[in-house]
Parts: structure tokens; C-alpha cells; sequence
């Protein structure tokens, strides 16, 4: 079975920083796109940053500078380095994959359980 399981979340105070992580387990022979989600109290769920199996990066514009999405491909893992965070990060960050696994079956949308990151001020 193919899973994402995040990690890394936390408290943290304006400012500061904070590094997530996502790893895909299970018989994965092929991760494609990787990338990080977020939903805010009260708001629908957006991008914040994906990255292609060549490690081109997309970032919105609101993280544009202060975040950097990177992967390990031999850890099947893809990172997210938040610095200079704002209240306004708060939400629960979701790790999103397109994965073919073993049997060539392809989750074109594959999403982990989220990790909460709250940014106090």
C-alpha cells in the first residue's frame, strides 16, 4: 500500500522556522510530482510549493523567498524549509504525490494526513 506520512510540524513563534518532511513508503517505482499544501482556519486548501521529478519548483506567491521545497529521491522524501514565518502560515500543511506503484498502478493524487504547523506572534 502506498502512503505519504508527514512530520516536522510544531508550535513556533513568528520569525522562526521550521522544516517538514513527507515520505512515500510502499512499492513505489516511479514519484513524480511532489508537493505541499496548506489549509488556514476558515479557508480552502491551497498550494504552497511543488517540485517535479527534475526538481523544478513552484512556490506561491505568498511563500516566494521564505519557504524551499527540495526532494531526496532515494528517500522517496520530499522537505519543506519554512523560514521567516508569519502568523498567517498557521494551517495544516499536506503532502501531495503522483506515484505509480509496482504493480503500475498510478495515484495521481495521493495525499498524506497533514502535519499542523502553528505560527504564534
Amino acid at each position: 500500500q502506498v502512503q505519504l506520512v508527514e512530520s516536522g510540524g510544531g508550535l513556533v513563534q513568528a520569525g522562526g522556522s521550521l522544516r517538514l518532511s513527507c515520505a512515500a513508503s510502499g512499492s513505489i517505482v516511479e514519484l513524480n510530482v511532489m508537493g505541499w499544501y496548506r489549509q488556514s482556519p476558515g479557508k480552502q486548501r491551497e498550494l504552497v510549493a511543488t517540485i517535479t521529478g527534475g526538481s523544478v519548483t513552484n512556490y506561491a506567491d505568498s511563500v516566494k523567498g521564505r519557504f524551499t521545497i527540495s526532494r531526496e529521491n532515494a528517500k522517496n522524501t520530499v522537505y519543506l524549509q519554512m523560514n521567516s514565518l508569519k502568523p498567517e502560515d498557521t494551517g495544516v500543511y499536506y503532502c501531495n504525490a503522483d506515484v505509480r506503484d509496482k504493480y503500475l498502478v498510478r495515484y495521481r493524487d495521493l495525499w498524506g494526513q497533514g502535519t499542523l504547523v502553528t505560527v504564534s506572534s
